[in-house]
């Protein structure tokens, strides 16, 4: 029991636990005047993710660092001017989906998320590049001009690539890499619930740069396990000194505290270590020893049998009861003394009364229990008619495990490095299971198959054209598996695509222009952007959820918009009409969206406000803040 503490609240300790809270990252080691060592705020770092410029600090402490991890910083703090556009003809179900799946560069995305989605991502689970020399490492460089930005909006560079190999005779070879993941994992950890968990798989190239950025970020107190993963059964005898049989998945908190682990389900061999020798009401139970060592001298003491026979704790070893305590569970009949009375005593443990369902989960992960590397390839492939388009997918019932581990049925489970879409795949087999509704974001960047390969043979030019038709087959799959149970499954899912923003630019100032260009400016929407572009567009900048349902219907002609029975309604059409308004303020609205456009005159716009002010009963305060125009 600890002692209660006489003392006030240490002012400085208390901020520095909620700086903490909000920037892990800002809390380092550092030994005072008297050489003491004690955890403090590092300013340099704390003024880095407040300011929009690098901050040049020289003090000199326990770090980890590497060149330009500043600049990683910043980019991850640094606003971007681009949108999601919607692909409906890619999209499954597009109308009645819960599920995304986004093509872009994962940075920029994971940004635009952040206002729909803070804090709602109940778990993460990514497999970015290890950086082996092969993969492929992302330039993040978002200070681009317009001209420029055709570029990174289409995830390309001059050569049609939007990232590069990373090679080990590049000087910068970790650094970038560091670099890359930083940035990513600091937006990702605010997305996040303060219950929520990310695991991150990797291999040893970069397990221990990934451990202390993980560190950083999210808070070493907030590290729960390191899994070893067995991904190879069978060694490689071409190997000149060991065979690689396993990856590492690093698995963090948000709040360690929060983290709530389900634990592994219970297997009918576990359950049926479960009895009831002596017909307890309280159902079926196993027995533990109840000797621990080393010895506790007051818990060292003689206990009597029910036969009469007397029973010491082992040699250098006691009870883990004290006299008190094992006469309370004495009494309470659970102790057990096997079915003679004579026996050493044993506690009863009831199946009834654990903490959790599941089994707590082990560090070591073996292939019987989660499949492995070659059985994964295998089943995708089978799932394309045993075409091989991947190398080494991830197993879907490894994902699901993690899955299991720390989601609930109804989580928003994130995959932003999700390549074949295992993660999408494992979501849905779940909730096959369990009859789940848990949903999903997957963010994948366009990547080109190789010419020569299997892929691009078959007509997959990109790795997410793969992932789509991995989904839809997966999806179809497991309801004719399960045509009773998976009805109401939803295996559809919206497709977005990463694009410049929806405006227009202003490149000049306004006295470079004359009078005929000013018409430029009565519409400030880029031709080619539709209706359903300017809505996701808006749910994005007003922090909707972009998977939330949507109706349309036509009103004199024009299309109403309405996003989760009114939470969002938009019309952008021209001329707007009384029977519109009208319409728009039925569906009783939180939030009302115009184009610029649809006025012809500032008298126009002006009486659809008041009209809408006044059938909606808002005051001119709600009504000013809850009616837009684009």
């Amino acid at each position: 029991m600890d002692k209660l503490r006489m003392q006030t609240l240490d002012g400085v300790q208390n901020n520095i636990d909620k700086i903490a809270m909000l920037f892990p990252n800002c809390i380092t080691e550092r030994k005072d005047a008297k050489g003491k060592v004690s955890l403090a705020i590092d300013f340099d770092k704390l003024r880095q993710e407040l300011s929009s410029e690098i901050v040049e600090g020289r003090e000199e402490r326990y770090q980890f660092t590497w060149p330009d991890k500043k600049k990683a910083v910043l980019l991850a703090n640094s606003p971007i001017n681009a949108t999601l556009r919607p692909c409906r003809e890619e999209s499954v179900d597009f109308d009645n989906t819960q599920n995304l799946y986004i093509e872009g560069d994962n940075l920029e995305v994971l940004k635009l998320l952040q206002k729909s989605y803070m804090g709602k991502v109940k778990m993460i689970y990514i497999d970015p590049p290890y950086n082996t020399g092969n993969d492929f490492v992302y330039d993040d460089d978002f200070a681009a001009s317009q001209d420029d930005y055709d570029l990174f909006a289409g995830n390309i560079d001059e050569l049609g690539n939007r990232y590069r190999k990373n090679t080990e005779t590049n000087g910068r070879f970790h650094s970038d890499w560091c670099s890359m993941m930083y940035s990513r994992l600091m937006v990702a950890r605010s997305l996040l619930t303060e219950d929520g968990v990310i695991f991150i798989s990797i291999d040893d190239n970069e397990q221990k740069n990934l451990k202390n950025i993980c560190d950083e970020i999210y808070g070493s107190t907030n590290f729960l396990a390191q899994v070893i993963w067995e991904r190879a059964f069978s060694p490689i005898n071409l190997m000149k000194h060991f065979s690689p049989s396993h990856d590492y998945i690093l698995v963090y908190a948000k709040n360690g505290e929060n983290a709530v682990c389900n634990g592994i389900k219970r297997s009918e061999e576990a359950n049926d270590r479960y009895s009831n020798p002596d017909n307890d009401p309280r159902g079926v139970w196993s027995s533990s020893d109840i000797s621990v060592g080393p010895a506790i001298q007051e818990n060292v003491y003689t206990i009597t049998t029910p036969s009469g026979r007397e029973v010491e704790p082992p040699a250098g070893r006691s009870w883990s009861l004290s006299r008190k305590a094992f006469r309370e569970r004495l009494q309470d009949n659970r102790i057990w003394f096997g079915p003679d009375g004579n026996g050493v005593p044993r506690i009863k443990r009831f199946l009834s009364e654990l903490r959790k369902t599941g089994v707590t989960p082990m560090t070591i992960w073996k292939h019987t229990e989660v499949d492995h590397s070659q059985g994964a390839t295998q089943k995708l492939a089978k799932l394309f008619d045993g075409k091989k388009y991947f190398d080494y997918p991830k197993p879907v019932t490894l994902i699901q495990r993690c899955i299991s581990l720390y989601s609930n049925k109804d989580s928003l489970i994130l995959d932003f490095f999700s390549g074949s879409a295992t993660t999408a795949h494992a979501v849905m087999q779940l909730n096959a299971e369990d009859c789940g509704n848990r949903k999903y974001i997957m963010v994948q960047l366009p990547e080109e198959t190789p010419e020569d390969s299997e892929a691009r043979k078959a007509g997959y030019n990109t790795i997410p054209e793969i992932a789509k038709e991995r989904i839809r087959r997966a999806g179809k799959k497991i309801k004719e598996e399960s045509p009773l149970t998976t009805q109401n499954l939803d295996t559809g899912f919206r497709v977005f695509r990463l694009a410049d923003s929806n405006f227009e630019e202003v490149k000049k100032a306004p006295a470079e222009y004359n009078q005929s260009q000013l018409d430029l400016f009565l519409n400030n929407v880029k031709s080619d952007r539709t209706d359903l572009d300017l809505l996701f567009g808006a749910m994005l900048s007003w922090g909707v959820q972009l998977s939330l349902p949507m109706t349309s219907e036509e009103v004199d002609g024009k299309m109403i918009y309405s996003v989760n029975d009114g939470d969002l309604v938009a019309c952008f059409a021209d001329d707007i009409t009384e029977n519109i308004v009208r319409a728009m303020a039925d569906k009783q609205p939180l939030r009302v969206l115009f184009r610029d456009s649809c006025f012809a005159r500032d008298d126009a716009k002006i009486n659809v406000f008041e009209t809408l002010k006044q059938l909606l009963d808002w005051s001119e305060e709600e009504a000013m803040k809850n009616i837009k125009v684009i």
